[in-house]
């Protein structure tokens, strides 16, 4: 199964005070249809230039999402794309980092007068160490220089709760962690929206519901939302005092606002998202027919926006896809989503008609392109990125173990996930010596560790940053008791439920083996005779002491049986058990090898 569960792990990201001194082949949404025949002679299109005064302007819409803080390339399989060939065979492209990034859409606004960046959250959170260290102060500064116009929330900006997240878009130093530099943090010059979002007492959206933007005679308005589950997927404290109302809903309400206004012309940035049936950047989801490529919530949600809104800007699941899904009138819409990590950016035409106001829907072209790195690097943002990594090399350079080979984070069972597992049983046992397992959370694994060296490290050297872009959420490991039959249960809910269609597969520590069957249905999944520890059948009515972090004891990830348990102890971060393990466990002539994958036997 395709390991979909990363972008769903979400907590308060990990924060420590400093001192200052311290071009992709396209996938196109298919829409390639006539402009209306009212286009006559003196009613010109209007260029991708945006040169003409006819009746037709072509209105360009770059948008990305997920970024997570991503300013640096990201490392491994997290920092490349999959292109599919004409001979049906794949490649992959290295790709991303902000330097390059900007490079792209600099690029591609050249000669676009009537060109808008937009994006679909989860701009920050579960961020690398330069970012998440500083409470994203410099992903919000390299967004600034990005020029981004606008984005919605996604359920990684309440990381730290929405007094935090209106720092970051009115600007001022943390309250706890002050100013990281000689100017005060100016925050963010673009709106954050969420329409969706809604103070429990107010009954009011904690930041604007929608935008409009406006060149001459041109408007077009930004409707944004999260998540509707996004208390499911962000710690309590995070959420604390917040309603998540549902998107389409929302969607259709201030479009009809909107609409009175005079805006014709919506898109609707949807931090939620799909998955196509092809890894694939430019595999084409329109294929046999209009969104059969696609599955996932996105489908249902923009099978029920209104028809008012002409186009979907969407995230959250970390896919790549452009392509359409009929609106409720039964017309085509296009829907995108450009990955993560800024490693693509979508490029879509929005042909506008001044004689209506509104978006030509049967001419939405739309393409996702590689943020190459053979491109020239923005010297803009190769300064901020210097800047903020002196701050943090003194604690991001320091050294907490050794590897071998690479540790991906990828896959059902990832070595990553079960080295983590690993770490968590053993710092569990050194809290009680009952401690019998550890489970972790797909979605709580950012990233892999690779073997070649980052900068000057060495080869094989794991450094904190590299620690904490794996774990930077700030979880503790906590220790509860469950019965046999709860453990049985809780793998039961990784794959049922709220889990169904898209399981939530926990990383066993060893000792802990199963067989996941994923030609069944829901509960069934877990083949329940097979799950043992240390080679014995669990017990339904014996103890079992569990280690897992924070995020899941509280029942996170739709897991609730985990909340349940007994006998709980609060133990210290987890990144720093992950660190303790790595140090007792590894040296440069005696690295630890990644894990091997066998506690789970999945059947496909």
């Amino acid at each position: 199964m395709p390991a979909t569960s990363q972008p769903h792990q979400h907590r308060r990201r990990r924060t420590y005070r400093l001192v200052a001194a311290a071009a992709g082949i396209a996938t196109v949404g298919a829409l390639a249809a006539a402009l209306p025949s009212a286009a006559s002679a003196g009613e010109s299109k209007g260029k991708p230039g945006g040169q003409t005064s006819g009746r037709y302007q072509d209105v360009q819409l770059l948008s990305f999402n997920d970024l997570h803080g991503n300013l640096e390339p990201p490392s491994g399989s997290s920092g490349r794309v999959t292109e599919l060939q004409a001979d049906g065979t794949t490649k992959t492209i290295d790709a991303g980092g902000v330097e390059y990034l900007a490079t792209h859409l600099r690029q591609a606004r050249a000669g676009n007068k009537y060109s808008i960046t937009a994006a679909g959250g989860d701009m920050v959170g579960a961020s690398p160490l330069i970012s998440g260290l500083f409470h994203d102060e410099p992903t919000i500064e390299a967004l600034n220089k990005l020029k981004l116009d606008v984005t919605s929330v996604g359920n990684h900006e309440f990381d730290e709760g929405a007094k935090e997240l209106g720092r970051l878009q009115n600007g001022g130093c943390h309250p706890t962690a002050g100013c990281y530099t000689d100017e005060e943090f100016e925050g963010a010059d673009f709106p954050y929206l969420a329409a969706n979002v809604l103070d429990e007492k107010t009954g009011k959206p904690i930041l604007k519901p929608y935008w409009v933007w406006k060149k001459n005679d041109v408007k077009v308005g930004f409707i944004g939302v999260t998540l509707e589950d996004t208390p499911g997927v962000v710690s309590a404290e995070g959420v604390k005092g917040l309603k998540f109302k549902d998107e389409v809903e929302t969607i259709n309400k201030y479009a009809k606002v909107l609409q009175k206004q005079g805006v014709k012309s919506i898109v609707a940035l949807i931090h939620e998202g799909g998955l196509p049936a092809s890894a694939s950047y430019n595999y084409d989801c329109n294929s046999p027919g209009a969104g059969d490529g696609i599955s996932g919530p996105i489908v249902d949600i923009a099978k029920n926006i209104t028809p008012q809104v002409d186009a979907l800007v969407t995230g959250h699941t970390h896919a790549a896809y452009a392509c359409t899904i009929n609106d409720p009138a039964g017309n085509p819409r296009t829907v995108t989503s450009a990955a993560s990590f800024g490693r693509l950016y979508t490029d879509t035409t929005l042909t506008y008609d001044r004689w209506t106001g509104d978006i030509a829907r049967t001419a939405v072209p739309s393409a996702n392109h590689v943020v190459t790195r053979t491109v020239a690097k923005a010297a803009d943002m190769t300064e901020l990125i210097a800047k903020w990594n002196t701050l943090a090399a003194p604690i991001g350079n320091r050294a907490i173990g050794y590897i071998s080979a690479d540790i991906p984070s990828t896959g059902t069972e990832s070595p990553m996930g079960d080295l983590i597992a690993d770490a968590q049983l053993a710092y569990g046992k050194g809290l009680d010596p009952e401690t019998d397992l550890a489970l972790m959370n797909p979605g709580g694994v950012r990233a892999g560790l690779t073997y070649a060296a980052k900068a000057t490290e060495g080869d094989g050297v794991v450094t904190y940053a590299e620690g904490f872009t794996v774990q930077p959420f700030s979880n503790t490991v906590n220790l509860q008791d469950f019965t046999g039959a709860q453990l049985i249960q809780v793998l039961k809910e990784q794959v049922s439920g709220t889990n169904t269609a898209s399981p939530r597969i926990l990383l066993p520590s060893t000792g802990l083996t199963y067989t996941l069957d994923m030609t069944k249905t829901g509960a069934d999944r877990v083949v329940a005779d097979t799950v043992k520890l240390n080679g014995t059948a669990i017990d339904p009515a014996a103890t079992y002491r569990v280690a897992t972090n924070s995020f899941l004891a509280g029942g996170g990830d739709g897991i609730t049986t985990l909340g349940q348990g007994t006998n709980d102890l609060v133990g210290g971060d987890d990144l720093a058990a992950l660190e303790k393990y790595l140090t007792a466990n590894s040296s440069a002539t005696s690295p630890i090898a990644p894990p091997a994958t066998n506690r789970i036997t999945v059947v496909q």
